[in-house]
């Protein structure tokens, strides 16, 4: 027998290993970020309107490495993971202008394997990504993407938290073949108003199609299989959400000398679809102090109604990163 360990042994290891886990309530200070791009709330920059931020920041070395975040119910509950395998969860309050002030009712608890155990180690910690599963039009579960050891699961919802063990999700065998820290970046799940309608749509970061671009996959009954994402010179995508009229939004992060640049980029329903390639064009992008290293995107309904863009930033761990909370809203 070789000494190669199969990905799919590789993955059931890591599933079943571990330690008890439990969740725990997490002091996090939040301060307001007035501008962006030197702009008030309210004041338009490229295609979105600027409508508030957050710079949050715990003495408890558990908060950070922030990749991935999604809306788990409603009154602004929402979720995040982290590159150290924990779920993040709270609310995210407004004042009366509509403007991010606060993320209250913390809660930090370690990502569970199937057998309900702690993940046993750093290469099977690095979840990447958080998506909603809704069924019956309700939050019933979410659905993480991880890295290094690559691989799809999803968790229960209890009190619009995630929980519970782990129920790996089927993804394309060349998919979890990739064992580095940059192969699956970005899951989202497409809206009743898409034309692919509840699939779930794979993003990798540096992983090449067949095209060149970033490979993808649509995990569907009816839309399945690969597609790919256009490059963008300098930058590489790190996570996806679906608008709720079904255009997606890809979030994408580079390096210019000693800071990150950010892209968000628009590509119209009809382009994501099996075998096609995705472009779309930028509708927003930052760089220098405005923003950090942005990992995470999720799309909500504002307390005025109007369609949300939230991103997060992961600081992995670092003195010299943020973990901040950026909001956006499109026009009309």
């Amino acid at each position: 027998m070789s000494g190669r360990i199969g990905p799919a042994l590789a993955i059931a290891g890591a599933l079943l290993a571990g330690t008890s886990v439990h969740a725990a309530e997490i002091a996090v200070d939040a301060s307001r970020i007035e501008t962006f791009a030197g702009r008030p709330p309210g004041e338009r920059v490229g295609e979105l309107i600027w409508r508030g931020g957050l710079h949050l920041t715990s003495p408890d070395s558990r908060f950070g490495g922030l990749s991935g975040i999604t809306f788990t119910s409603a009154g602004n509950r929402l979720a995040m993971v982290s590159d150290r395998g924990n779920f993040v969860s709270g609310r995210l309050v407004y004042d009366k202008a509509g403007q991010p002030i606060d993320f209250t009712d913390m809660t930090i608890a370690p990502i569970e394997n199937s057998g309900g155990k702690e993940l046993p180690s750093a290469f099977s910690r690095d979840a990447e990504a958080i998506e909603t599963v809704n069924r019956d039009g309700r939050p019933a579960a979410v659905r993480v993407g991880f890295e290094n050891l690559t691989r799809v699961a999803d968790f229960d919802l209890a009190d619009a938290r995630p929980t519970g063990p782990a129920r790996p999700v089927t993804i394309p065998r060349e998919l979890s073949a990739i064992r580095t820290n940059q192969s699956l970046e970005a899951v989202c799940i497409a809206p009743p108003a898409s034309p692919i309608a509840g699939s779930t749509l794979l993003i990798t970061e540096s992983a090449a199609a067949s095209d060149g671009a970033h490979a993808a996959w649509l995990l569907g009954r009816n839309d399945k299989g690969p597609l790919s994402l256009s490059d963008m010179a300098g930058s590489n995508p790190t996570d996806c959400a679906f608008l709720p009229n079904g255009d997606l939004l890809v979030l994408e992060r580079g390096i210019s000398l000693f800071s990150f640049t950010m892209h968000l980029r628009l590509i119209p329903a009809g382009e994501v679809r099996p075998s096609n390639t995705m472009t779309g064009r930028v509708i927003l992008s930052g760089s220098g102090s405005d923003i950090d290293n942005m990992e995470g995107v999720a799309v909500h309904q504002g307390p005025d109604g109007e369609t949300r863009i939230l991103l997060v930033s992961d600081d992995n761990f670092n003195d010299w990163e943020r973990t901040l909370l950026l909001e956006f809203a499109l026009p009309g």
